[in-house]
């Protein structure tokens, strides 16, 4: 599932939409703008990062400020800074709140089940994912029926797992109900709460939100697909949409240009089982052109980890004489500083085979020949 990211101040947004109870906030994209909004909101604030990425926090873009004048710094410091490779343009200005607790909620798109499940746990404030490593038992699950949504009935039994007292059970309650309908009325893939506090006075806010948007939404939510902050993507995952191409960038060294996406998790499974490390997912699609081709290897070779290509396309709508010639115009085009693997079998793959000849390339019909040949020569870099 390919997704579109949102910052959380566009997230806490959708929330209070639905009525969650979320602390008023300020979007400040340089340190004069930050103080103001500090001055305005007045008492002790958070500049917090706004970046598509994890960890925050512990990379310093997560700041109380007692003062404007303090937010004014923080901000300074935080604008422009680099989390995850990602370089933070904006911060949201918000109150800091004093917590008695913390919790998760969140509600995400699950393949096992093929429903929403909602996951709830008194461990809030860290990533979900540290919790199920560490203490599994801390999390409370539940499958959503799509035909009703989520009961009012399975909202408390969820609540009821964070909360003793009856009246932020209640309060609990009403926040899920509310987050479940803001998953699906937003198109969601996933949609949480980390972390959800009570305040000494035994309010229950929401003070940090994300949602994902399944791409695939997009084209019915013009008002969610206006959201996308192209500028906090990777550069490369913004070219390759615009170039009508599926890509994500992973951590091995050994790029692949697939057609379509069964083949191209495939390839993935057999990079691995010979040892080596995908860097990318990438897709043409099945109706591929050269242009598109071109556009493939201008984004993989971006990619300063790639240490091998492999072309691995299997031709059925997809031309493999089409990607052949994207294949030669692209490498006159870029300086080619790895070698190419290439494989092509299907619709018109013997004309693939002179043309790749004639420019000095060499194809094979075997998947598994090209995928060891791809492993050994990234090893050898």
């Amino acid at each position: 599932m390919i997704f579109m990211n949102i910052h959380e101040y566009q997230a806490k947004e959708i929330l209070r939409q639905h009525g969650i109870p979320v602390p008023p906030g300020e979007v400040a994209t340089t340190p004069a703008e930050a103080e103001r909004s500090a001055r305005r909101l007045g008492g002790t604030v958070v500049v917090k990062a706004q970046v598509h990425a994890g960890g925050r926090g512990k990379a310093g873009g997560v700041q109380l400020a007692s003062a404007p004048e303090q937010a004014r710094a923080h901000a300074a410091k935080i604008l422009g800074m680099r989390i995850k490779g990602l370089e933070v343009q904006k911060v949201l200005i918000t109150p800091a709140e004093e917590i008695a607790s913390e919790s998760y909620v969140g509600v995400v798109v699950d393949r096992a089940s093929q429903r929403p499940v909602f996951m709830v746990s008194r461990e809030g404030g860290i990533d979900i994912e540290e919790v199920a490593a560490r203490s599994p038992q801390a999390i409370r699950k539940l499958a959503v029926d799509t035909r009703y949504g989520l009961l009012p009935y399975q909202a408390f039994w969820l609540a009821a797992t964070l909360y003793d007292d009856a009246a932020q059970q209640r309060a609990c309650s009403k926040i899920l109900l509310q987050l479940y309908r803001a998953f699906v009325e937003s198109g969601a893939s996933l949609a949480e709460i980390n972390p959800l506090i009570t305040t000494p006075a035994g309010e229950v806010k929401a003070i940090d939100a994300k949602i994902n948007v399944d791409d695939n939404e997009l084209f019915r939510r013009p008002d969610i697909a206006a959201l996308r902050d192209s500028s906090a993507e990777p550069p490369a995952e913004t070219a390759a949409r615009e170039a009508g191409l599926t890509y994500i960038k992973l951590d091995g060294n050994i790029g692949a240009v697939v057609n379509g996406a069964g083949l191209a998790m495939a390839t993935m499974d057999l990079i691995k089982y010979y040892g080596g490390e995908p860097a990318n997912f990438l897709d043409i699609g099945g109706s591929s052109n050269p242009d598109k081709v071109v556009n493939a290897l201008t984004i993989i070779t971006s990619d300063p980890n790639v240490r091998t290509i492999l072309f691995n396309i299997f031709g059925g709508i997809t031309r493999c004489d089409d990607v052949a010639n994207g294949i030669v115009e692209a490498t006159r085009r870029i300086q080619m500083r790895v070698p190419l693997v290439i494989r092509l079998t299907g619709t018109n793959e013997r004309q693939a085979v002179e043309i790749l000849e004639q420019a000095g390339f060499s194809a094979s019909t075997s998947m598994d020949e090209v995928v060891q040949r791809a492993v050994e020569l990234a090893s050898r870099a």
